[in-house]
């Protein structure tokens, strides 16, 4: 279930479907305010949905499987597609975090789209982004450097029986230890070691944006943001460096002060506290001056 936001044109045009980052869910979620507002006002028709599994959108989640949401972001394509207020060439898709992971998926599985954003989007595996935010979750709240390498040693023994390579005995014992810690609610991890055979994790961990990403043909921009706590954002734009001469329609950019939502003014200890997942608001003005340029570069701009 989602809302199509137009802008004023007698003419069809251009659309964005917008792919969720992990934490907030709904369509009503603040961080999408700003292509609620801003693309619309470009001659840009923007699509946000509930994710599978929230709000309007039934109550079965998809467990991790990014390939799952991409489908449902190619869904909400093909369903713009056949719309006559919509040009049917001109649907792209614009991710934030793990959003962005998932919103370079649909262009390597369908010609429905035709550009791609991805936005703070780490191009590592899922395992090694989470060890990076969990670290400067820790640090920004005080934590010692022995409760950071008790993170990190209980996040290792989880990953290794993921892959296979541990016990889950082991991990549960490690998150046991782990879970009435002050610092546990910034690993994001449950209290539970789930069997790897139906684990959602584990095929996070085991999917490599990087060899997404690298099957996509149509213009692609990545934004990062350079001062972002929760992806590595140097480790990232080396590896694209590494596919850059086999993908020249990928456009990066580093964007100076932006935190990992691209805001200029957020306290980073607040940023980063759990309970204020899904409020982030971008305000930089210079992600919003590259968005623009960009998709005026590619002809989704209506003038």
């Amino acid at each position: 279930s989602g809302t199509l936001i137009l802008p004023a044109s007698t003419k069809p045009v251009a659309a964005v479907v917008v792919t969720h980052s992990a934490s907030p869910p709904l369509r009503g979620a603040s961080l999408y305010d700003h292509l609620k507002t801003a693309l619309p006002a470009l001659g840009i028709a923007v699509f946000v949905y509930d994710r599978r599994g929230s709000g309007q959108s039934g109550t079965k989640t998809a467990g991790g499987d990014f390939a799952l949401l991409a489908d449902d972001a190619i869904a909400a394509a093909q369903s713009l597609k056949a719309d006559p207020r919509i040009d049917a060439k001109r649907i792209g898709t614009w991710g934030l975090s793990q959003g962005g992971w998932i919103s370079s998926l649909p262009a390597s599985r369908s010609p429905d789209i035709a550009i791609v954003n991805a936005v703070s989007a780490p191009d590592v595996t899922a395992d090694v982004q989470m060890l990076f935010s969990s670290t400067n979750h820790l640090r920004a709240n005080g934590h010692s450097q022995a409760e950071i390498d008790q993170m990190a040693a209980t996040r290792k023994a989880v990953d290794d029986y993921m892959r296979g390579t541990g016990s889950r005995e082991g991990a549960q014992k490690m998150i046991d230890a782990a879970k009435t810690q002050p610092w546990f609610k910034y690993t994001y991890m449950g209290e539970t070691i789930r069997d790897r055979a139906v684990s959602g994790w584990r095929r996070e961990i085991e999917n490599d944006p990087l060899k997404n990403l690298s099957a996509v043909t149509v213009p692609t921009l990545v934004l990062y943001g350079a001062d972002d706590a929760v992806v590595p954002v140097a480790v990232s734009v080396e590896r694209l460096k590494a596919v850059a001469a086999q993908m020249p329609k990928l456009t990066v950019h580093s964007i100076a002060g932006a935190d990992h939502a691209m805001q200029m003014s957020a306290d980073q200890k607040i940023s980063l506290d759990p309970k204020h997942d899904g409020t982030e608001r971008p305000d930089s003005s210079e992600y919003m001056a590259i968005l623009a340029s960009w998709l005026a570069l590619n002809g989704f701009v209506t003038r």
